[in-house]
């Protein structure tokens, strides 16, 4: 089953990092976001990929392509004219088949998405954003899309707060609770979509996913949510950028569901 995912925009609130590369080729732990992301969907067997490039795509193109002999020792040959290169520890080497589909410069995650579809045989696809990671269990998400039957199925996530919230009486303050959870669930990205998809949203450039296509789906009762109540991040600022790469020093990256 292929999954889907958007590398094109221009991460403008990541300024520190993305004028000299992609969002997607940010590092968490010395390798990027990317591969993390790529990690957790084929560690449940999903190792069929599109990469929807905008912003600096050709760099990611090229961190592929360099990506057995940058990240795996090997011995080479200059004499022998096949089989040059002798990688060691093949059994680390990826098995991931990946297109490179280039969506545009300025065109919005609706555009994009619509530009996969001759790439997308299947009758369901996931589709997730290149810059979050989480523990999400993906055969249970899978699962409950085919148990709600709809055209397309996003993942919630319940928040915190990112500050503390005072509850005050008469000007006296009678509780603080520091991050609290918010009420209500916001979109955590990791969906499952079926080919239908493919009818709400346009080429044009313009075309929004989470704006008009998603609100005609949910008129229609044809967007299910799958609640995701553990660990969730989403990486939009330097700070957060920190605090992943923190987890992962640390040894403990909730994300890191492969062995």
């Amino acid at each position: 089953m292929k999954v889907v995912i958007l590398c094109g925009g221009k991460g403008e609130r990541l300024r520190e990092e993305t004028e000299f590369k992609p969002k997607p080729l940010i590092e968490v732990g010395g390798m990027p976001i990317l591969w993390h992301i790529m990690k957790i969907y084929s560690s449940f067997g999903h190792k069929d990929f599109v990469l929807l490039l905008g912003y600096k795509g050709s760099m990611i193109k090229k961190f592929f392509l360099d990506f057995e002999y940058m990240t795996h020792d090997f011995t080479l040959n200059l004499r022998k004219k096949e089989e040059k290169i002798i990688f060691h520890k093949q059994e680390n080497l990826e098995d991931w088949n990946i297109t490179f589909l280039d969506t545009g410069l300025e065109t919005s995650t609706g555009g994009r998405v619509s530009r996969a579809r001759e790439f997308v045989k299947d009758d369901d696809f996931f589709l997730t954003y290149g810059d979050g990671l989480a523990d999400i269990d993906i055969k249970g998400l899978m699962d409950y899309h085919k148990k709600q039957d709809r055209i397309f199925t996003m993942t919630g996530i319940n928040p915190a707060s990112p500050f503390g919230i005072i509850e005050v009486d008469n000007g006296i303050a009678r509780s603080f609770k520091e991050k609290p959870k918010l009420d209500g669930l916001i979109n955590g990205g990791f969906f499952v979509c079926r080919r239908d998809v493919f009818k709400y949203v346009t080429d044009d450039v313009g075309c929004v996913l989470e704006e008009a296509p998603m609100r005609q789906l949910a008129r229609e009762e044809q967007l299910a949510v799958y609640s995701h109540n553990k660990f969730w991040a989403a990486m939009d600022t330097y700070k957060q950028a920190q605090h992943l790469n923190n987890l992962w020093l640390s040894g403990k990256a909730p994300w890191k569901i492969w062995k």
